[in-house]
């Protein structure tokens, strides 16, 4: 009986905690920084500036983002890759307590990544749920209050077919509820990748299809859903394909998140696929200006849509460490002002901020 009321207290517990920090995440005005690449892919970032791929070099790019003046006011959460969950600053702060004394909830990414679903032509699932739960007490244990997953969609002739939807949304519903059993929020994020040239309709018909998959799955596992977030792509239409105006990307995204999502769930995260940052913070402000019914928070999770042209400016070098910083905070108010819809345009565009950061079959 005493062993029962322990787990009723602890639930109830758990239950607050996790919906008041997904609640906090979705804060107006605020967003996530995704620096959860993998040591792989910032190798790929670090070779496009010329900067060797080693760990003190992946530390000190981090640490100017996390150490920019003002920037940590515009974001409440920062998803970080493992080894960066237990780096320090160079004057030996944990990046956790930085993070922390800076109202900023750390995350963590706690999927394996993808491999091929048999069956199918070429679609993916994500690998990562034997160990999930110990992973996630340590991960806890460590200062982390939410984790990521991302699981991958793509449009074809005749995809996503329903195995991998349905593949995928188990995934991430077991995967969310195994986060929410030891303390983290889960980011349940369904991206269907931008490659191709299909039109805008059939990406918000495979987005509407998979959400509503999505949120049965997690319904089916008894998920918190007020203790989620959705990280979700815009509905757009495919890189190959004739771009539309922001307004008729935040017509079409929202629509297709009033026909699946439940308005327990306290916000949306958008991913930015592979946007140039002006683009994907243009689309999100349209559709915080959008008037229409949205029970959700509309705010950011973006990765290289707030660091590309912040990397291009530092290009590994100290005396470019404060022109760097300067990027990352406009960056950072940009979109902090497009969660609001606010965001007027940068009349002093940082370099590069227009270009598509759009890579094949993107993976972290």
């Amino acid at each position: 009986m005493l062993c029962l009321h322990y787990l009723i207290i602890n639930f109830l517990r758990l239950a607050d905690e996790l919906i008041a920090n997904a609640a906090y995440i979705g804060t107006p005005g605020k967003g996530i920084l995704a620096a959860d690449e993998s040591t792989g892919t910032m190798g790929k970032r670090l070779s496009s500036i010329n900067v060797e791929n080693v760990e003190s070099n992946r530390q000190a790019f981090r640490e100017l983002l996390f150490t920019t003046p003002g920037a940590l006011q515009h974001l409440s959460g920062v998803i970080l890759f493992e080894e960066t969950l237990y780096q320090k600053t160079s004057d030996g702060k944990p990046f956790v307590e930085l993070l922390k004394e800076n109202g900023v909830l750390p995350g963590i990414k706690v999927d394996k990544g993808v491999v091929e679903l048999p069956g199918t032509n070429g679609e993916t699932t994500t690998q990562g749920l034997d160990d999930l739960g110990k992973r996630c007490q340590q991960y806890y244990a460590a200062g982390c209050r939410f984790a990521k997953w991302r699981a991958v969609l793509k449009i074809g002739v005749t995809e996503p077919s329903q195995l991998a939807i349905n593949e995928n949304a188990n995934g991430l519903a077991r995967y969310a509820i195994i986060c929410q059993e030891n303390g983290l929020v889960p980011i349940v994020e369904p991206e269907i990748l931008v490659d191709g040239n299909h039109s805008i309709d059939k990406c918000a018909d495979a987005t509407e299809r998979v959400l509503a998959a999505v949120y049965k799955a997690l319904n089916d596992h008894h998920v918190l859903l007020e203790g989620t977030l959705l990280k979700p792509n815009m509905v757009t239409p495919g890189s190959d394909a004739p771009k539309v105006a922001p307004e008729v990307v935040a017509e079409y995204t929202v629509r297709a998140l009033q026909r699946t999502m439940p308005a327990a769930v306290p916000a949306v995260v958008f991913l930015s696929g592979g946007q140039s940052e002006e683009e994907a913070t243009l689309n999100l402000n349209a559709m915080n200006k959008l008037n229409t019914k949205k029970p959700w928070t509309l705010t950011f999770s973006f990765g290289r849509a707030l660091q590309a042209s912040t990397l291009k400016a530092w290009l590994g070098k100290a005396e470019n460490v404060e022109k760097a910083k300067a990027v990352f905070l406009q960056r950072c108010k940009a979109n902090s002002e497009a969660t609001l819809g606010t965001y007027k345009g940068s009349g002093s565009l940082s370099e590069g901020a227009s270009e598509s950061l759009h890579v094949k079959d993107y993976k972290y």
